[in-house]
């Protein structure tokens, strides 16, 4: 991989950047979390859609640290809950919120519903921001499943062990990453963002270099 290549994924996850990281391959970027930066900012995500929140997170994290900053902001919209928890999908269940939480919180709210009303899909919101808090680039894609009554498989985080693709009979929990990275949200958008990205660079090559 060329090391002068270089963007900042805007989060300190590293399940994330592992997803992300293995489509950058073929540009030659590395990609880097916020963890290797001290002078990061703790972004306010009170946007009103994901795309708002995405937009925020990469341009006001690209004007504190001074580099490209690529943000995602993703979350899962549940039919019977009018599309909620949306954009609150990570603090569902309050300000202490965890992954265990919010998947109890989600069971609890549907109990009792049947299969044929439990639908839900993801949303994944990338966007890159340069260095002066500019966006240059968005992709956005979802996928559709539904939600099962328990949790099954460890693989993902998040909504996962109760996200069903109904195609596969499985759920992310249980497909490993190789799987996820083909047919999830983050996944289908990543490759739109990285197809839009290699384009640029075609265009101008040193555009990323450090």
């Amino acid at each position: 991989m060329s090391d002068n290549r270089q963007m900042v994924l805007g989060t300190y996850n590293q399940k994330k950047r592992g997803e992300l990281q293995r489509l950058m391959v073929p540009l030659g970027i590395e990609l880097k979390t916020l963890e290797e930066f001290p002078a990061a900012i703790e972004v306010v995500e009170d946007g009103h859609s994901f795309a708002e929140n995405a937009a925020k997170k990469a341009t006001q994290q690209a004007v504190a640290i001074g580099q490209w900053v690529l943000a995602e902001d993703s979350g899962l919209c549940v039919d019977a809950l009018k599309g909620a928890p949306g954009i609150y999908s990570a603090r569902f269940s309050g300000d202490d919120a965890t992954d265990e939480k919010n998947n109890d919180l989600l069971l609890e709210k549907l109990e009792g519903l049947p299969p044929e009303k439990r639908g839900a899909h993801y949303v994944c919101h990338i966007v890159l921001s340069n260095p002066q808090g500019e966006v240059v680039l968005q992709a956005e894609d979802k996928c559709h499943g539904r939600i099962i009554t328990q949790r099954r498989g460890t693989h993902g985080f998040g909504y996962d062990p109760l996200f069903e693709l109904r195609e596969y009979h499985r759920t992310f929990g249980e497909m490993g990453p190789a799987i996820k990275g083909l047919i999830s949200h983050r996944a289908k958008a990543s490759r739109a963002f990285v197809e839009q990205l290699g384009a640029m660079l075609a265009k101008n090559p040193t555009l990323l270099a450090q």
